[in-house]
C-alpha cells in the first residue's frame, strides 16, 4: 500500500524534462484500460482522448501552446489531450441503463451538461494519470494553452472540446522542481 502511495503522491512530481525512451502503443492502451474503469457521475464517460506521439502532431500542438510549454511538449515522447464531449448524455441510454430517463436530465440543460462534462472528463483525466504512473511513466499535465486553437487543431468537425493536455514519459530527474508547499489540513479542511 505505501509503495503505491508514494508511486502515485508522495515521490510524484509534475515533470519539465523527458528522456528519450519511448512509450510503446501497447502502454498507451494499457493505460487507458485502466483508466476507462474509474467512477464518473451516472457512468456519462465525457472525456476524449488524443495520444499525440509524432513531431508533426506535437509541432502542431506546441503551436497552440504558451511559450513555457512548447519545449515540453516537443520533448515529451507521448503528449495525451484530455478533451470533453458535451454529448455524452446521448449515450447514457446504453452507459447508465439503470435510469431510463438519464438522457432527459440533460437535454435543454447546457449549464448542467457543460458542468457535467467539464468535472467528469477531469477526473477521468486524472485517471489517466494515476495509470500512468501505475505503469511506470511520469506525467507533466499543463493548461497554458489556448483552447480555442487546439480545439480546431485536433477536434475540429467533433463537438469535443480540450479540457487539459499531459505529457507522458520517463521523466529527466534533474529538470524536476522541488517539492513545492501544500496546505496542511487546517488551512484546506473543515469538518462539520
Amino acid at each position: 500500500m505505501q509503495q503505491a502511495i508514494d508511486t502515485l503522491f508522495i515521490n510524484a512530481r509534475t515533470q519539465n524534462g523527458w528522456l528519450d525512451t519511448p512509450v510503446t502503443d501497447a502502454q498507451i492502451k494499457a493505460i487507458y484500460d485502466i483508466a476507462k474503469m474509474g467512477a464518473t457521475s451516472m457512468n456519462c464517460q465525457p472525456a476524449r482522448f488524443q495520444f499525440l506521439r509524432t513531431a508533426e502532431a506535437k509541432a502542431k500542438l506546441a503551436a497552440c501552446a504558451s511559450p513555457g510549454n512548447q519545449a515540453k511538449i516537443n520533448a515529451a515522447p507521448v503528449v495525451a489531450i484530455i478533451g470533453m464531449n458535451p454529448e455524452f448524455y446521448k449515450e447514457l441510454d446504453k452507459n447508465f441503463a439503470f435510469n431510463p430517463n438519464a438522457r432527459a436530465i440533460f437535454e435543454g440543460n447546457e449549464g448542467l451538461i457543460q458542468g457535467t462534462a467539464f468535472r467528469n472528463s477531469t477526473l477521468q483525466g486524472a485517471y489517466l494519470m494515476v495509470a500512468a504512473k501505475l505503469q511506470g511513466l511520469d506525467c507533466g499535465p499543463m493548461s497554458g494553452f489556448v483552447p480555442a486553437k487546439v480545439d480546431e487543431a485536433f477536434w475540429a468537425g467533433t463537438p469535443v472540446k480540450t479540457n487539459f493536455i499531459c505529457c507522458l514519459g520517463h521523466g529527466d530527474a534533474s529538470k524536476v522542481m522541488g517539492r513545492l508547499p501544500r496546505y496542511s489540513f487546517d488551512e484546506a479542511c473543515q469538518l462539520g
